[in-house]
């Protein structure tokens, strides 16, 4: 169902999900980004499961993920926790993708060696730390705490009400009407309830950024968002162009927002399966 304005039926309260698994065949990983959950992935998924298990899980101090101790919370740290889930499941190695933060774990993942190919969409950690580039994301995250807090606050009659969803839809996809309203009230509801929203952004200020990817060994491609309100390719992608290696593909996607996921499912489930795929020759076993 697409997002309407107007008068609708309230919304129907969603579970948190600690992770989504479906699927069979080659291993896939998908990650969400900052403040998000495994609900972004639910349209892909559903298209990537025919040809392969497909594992979404949800980071630490999110809505539905494992609590954390402390008030620091960097990507090692997620990266630790998603590392423990594989060697659950018996993934030694496995396909990844990753939206924004998610690209960000992704490539910690592959440091490790747990890729056998790296799909990132719209990347986040593009920038040195510290740096302008860095202050600049963080403010904007800093700036969503008091909108966070009030709508803790707000029946759901109101947190869920159209222009809400609006608003909210208009940050993160270029279509708004494309994008599914039960994604959107996911993503309202994941906003809310995440834990990590401070913890995450106090150990940016104090933790290195993402280190030297030359040399990341696994296939990558690079998917960019031509309409990205969040980190903008003009700024924030300017870092993945240069230092990716030649090998990597660097693929400009048209008409879509931040979490493209939302609007565009088929044409990310395509990259990603195209990725996937053109890989298999080059594995190997481990």
């Amino acid at each position: 169902m697409t997002m309407t304005s107007g008068t609708a039926k309230p919304a129907t309260p969603l579970a948190p999900m600690k992770a989504l698994h479906m699927g069979s065949g080659e291993p896939l990983l998908l990650l969400h980004g900052f403040m998000l959950s495994p609900h972004c992935w639910e349209q892909v998924a559903e298209r990537m499961a025919s040809h392969c298990e497909v594992f979404a899980p949800t980071f630490a101090g999110h809505w539905g993920g494992p609590d954390f101790e402390g008030w620091y919370l960097d990507v090692s740290a997620l990266a630790d926790r998603i590392e423990d889930q594989l060697d659950e499941m018996g993934w030694r190695t496995c396909h990844i993708a990753g939206n924004s933060l998610g690209g960000w774990v992704g490539f910690e993942l592959a440091r490790r060696g747990r890729a056998r190919t790296l799909t990132v969409i719209a990347p986040a950690g593009g920038w040195q730390t510290p740096s302008v580039l860095m202050f600049r994301v963080g403010l904007k995250f800093l700036g969503l705490v008091p909108i966070v807090e009030i709508g803790k606050r707000l029946p759901p009659a109101v947190t869920f009400s159209a222009p809400v969803r609006q608003v909210v839809a208009a940050l993160l996809t270029k279509n708004t009407a494309a994008a599914p309203r039960r994604a959107i009230q996911a993503a309202i509801t994941s906003a809310t309830n995440c834990r990590a929203l401070l913890p995450f952004l106090v150990s940016g200020l104090r933790g290195p950024g993402l280190e030297d990817i030359s040399d990341v060994s696994s296939p990558v491609r690079l998917l960019m968002c031509d309409s990205d309100r969040i980190i903008p390719n003009r700024l924030y992608a300017r870092r993945f162009l240069r230092e990716l290696p030649e090998t990597a593909d660097r693929i400009m996607i048209h008409g879509v927002g931040h979490v493209p996921m939302l609007e565009a499912p088929d044409r990310i489930a395509t990259l990603i399966a195209e990725h996937v795929y053109a890989s298999r020759t080059r594995l190997r076993a481990v």
